[in-house]
């Protein structure tokens, strides 16, 4: 059943799976990207970066994004040679924005700072034929 944090099938070339809005989805999606780039070619690369980036984003779909009850946040994986696509999409239509902490101690707010500074592109769109948006990275393989 979607919105389970339960065990999935193997992955597939593009992967997708469905998460709850739940503070334990993060890490989940990062054990899912682990088991996709295990399975895959090279996948190993794009690890480290990957896993940061994932978090970030489903952290702030769980954490920021303004949607009714009961909504799922939906996870997409794609590996060709040259890179790794991620996407993370929520049920809220707000785009996000990439704020910088107003100091060094500040505890949040660095998110999609890292993304922007990691990624070799990241973007937001409205799903198609859906509700909410979609934020997408990308990780390029020749910057690991």
């Amino acid at each position: 059943m979607p919105g389970k944090l339960e065990k999935p099938p193997a992955p597939t070339n593009p992967y997708s799976w469905w998460l709850p809005r739940h503070h334990k989805s993060a890490g989940f999606a990062r054990r899912l990207l682990r088991t996709f780039l295990a399975g895959q070619p090279d996948g190993e690369r794009f690890l480290d970066t990957g896993e940061l980036l994932l978090g970030e984003l489903v952290t702030n779909a769980v954490l920021h994004a303004k949607t009714p009850p009961g909504r799922l946040i939906f996870i997409r994986f794609e590996l060709d040679p040259d890179s790794l696509r991620i996407e993370v999409h929520d049920a809220d239509a707000n785009r996000p924005s990439v704020p910088h902490p107003a100091t060094e101690q500040d505890e949040s707010g660095r998110g999609l700072w890292l993304v922007s500074q990691l990624a070799s592109g990241w973007g937001c769109r409205p799903r198609a034929g859906g509700i909410g948006k979609m934020v997408w990275a990308l990780i390029d393989g020749g910057s690991q």
